[in-house]
Parts: C-alpha cells; structure tokens; sequence
C-alpha cells in the first residue's frame, strides 16, 4: 500500500527526511567509534578492511571483533527486504514507518547498554539500525543516495555540480544541491555525535533517536496536509 496518495513527493523519498536520516548515520557512526570501541556500525567497508588487516597479521581477536557488524548489517538488509514483500507490507501497512519505529526501539536499548562489556552487542545492534535505514531509503527525490554512508553521495554531487557548470544543466544542479544538503547533514551528525557521545556517553544514542522520531513525525504532518489539500479539493468540485 503507497504511503502517499498525494501527487506530492512522497515523504520517504524527500530531502528533509533525507537530511535528518543522514544526521542519524553520522551520528550513529561517531557514537560506536567514540563511545563503543572503536568500531564502524555503518561503513562496513571500513570493518572489512580492518578484518583483512588483522587477519594478515594474525590478531585473531582483533580480526572477530569486526565480523559481528558485518553480520548485524546483512540481517538488517533481510529485514528490510522482507517489510517490501507483498504479504508482510499487507499486514505492516506503511514499511518506512515500521522501519523507523524499529530504529528508534533499538536505539533506545543501545542506550541502556553499559560501556566497556556491553560495546559488542551496542555496536552489533547499531549495525542492524543502520543497514534497516540504508535498505529501507535508498532514493532522495529521484536519486539512489544513502543516508548512512557519504561516498556515493559525495560523487552524485560531485558529478552533478560538474554537468551544472559545464552543461548549464538546471536539473544537476538542484541534484548537487539536495545531495550537498545530505552530505552536510552527514557531517553535522558526525560532529554532534562524536561531542555528544563525550559528553553524555553511551546515553547520547537517545538524541539520535529523537530525530528519528522527528522525521517519523514527517509521515504523519504530511500525509495530513496531504489529506487537507484532499478535501479542499472535493469541497471546491
């Protein structure tokens, strides 16, 4: 079932969510790396990496601890594949909802971790948050982006500011523009995460829960303006 009927663009899809979701994968990103042992929760390409690394030098211990977000990350993916089936988008009625309302449930039980023992099922938990969010909203307007990692990101802007400038090109453009936007939303939420998580520790995660609420919040202000405009319509026909 569409979460939207309004042929406006649908809000899963906008850059205002856009910009709020990439201030949460920063901020996530920040928080495990600062306040959880060092380990990436997004950028699994980074505990790949740093997998192999260890690996060769044979740090066993070292090279397992980043096996878990691996893992953590490709559930997250099954998950949010499976709210898209037929039947289970049936029942669920509005995926991008649900797929909110989980994060927030998660990251609210991240904070209730202690530091130190707890770091592995913070970060393996966080992992799972942040490939729900990537599998779940993979377009900004008309646009494949992601909202927790900002290479792709970097070089749609990149690509589309050099066609506005050499093509004139109005549509790349605007295109750079909304993807300049993500990528500093991307940036502000790994600078207030990593302060964040300095200064109030492992219970900094809620604040990134918070504006997930708030673009949760989104869906229902515009599904009711949508809604309003609905109305008025039919009262003037």
């Amino acid at each position: 079932m569409p979460e939207h009927r309004s042929p406006r663009l649908p809000t899963a899809h906008s850059v205002r969510l856009g910009v709020l979701l990439a201030l949460v994968g920063g901020g996530l990103d920040a928080y495990t790396f600062v306040g959880r042992g060092g380990v990436f929760a997004n950028a699994q390409t980074g505990n790949v990496v740093l997998l192999g690394v260890a690996a060769a030098g044979r740090q066993w211990a070292e090279a397992v601890r980043h096996v878990p977000p691996i893992i953590a990350f490709v559930l997250g993916v099954l998950v949010a594949e499976s709210l898209r089936r037929p039947r289970v988008a049936a029942w669920v009625r509005w995926p991008a909802r649900a797929a909110l309302v989980l994060e927030i449930l998660v990251l609210f039980c991240v904070g209730l971790l202690p530091s130190g023992t707890a770091d592995t099922a913070a970060t393996v938990l966080v992992a799972f948050t942040a490939s729900l969010q990537v599998a779940t909203f993979r377009k900004l307007v008309d646009t494949a982006y992601s909202t927790a990692m900002t290479t792709g990101n970097l070089r749609t802007a990149t690509q589309s500011a050099y066609r506005a400038v050499i093509e004139r090109d109005r549509d790349a453009a605007r295109r750079a523009a909304r993807f300049s936007a993500v990528i500093g939303g991307f940036l502000a939420g790994a600078c207030a995460g990593g302060l964040l998580t300095r200064w109030q520790g492992v219970h900094s995660v809620w604040a990134l829960a918070g504006i997930l609420a708030l673009g949760l919040a989104l869906f229902v202000h515009d599904e009711r303006a949508a809604a309003r405009v609905r109305q008025t319509t039919e009262a003037n026909t």
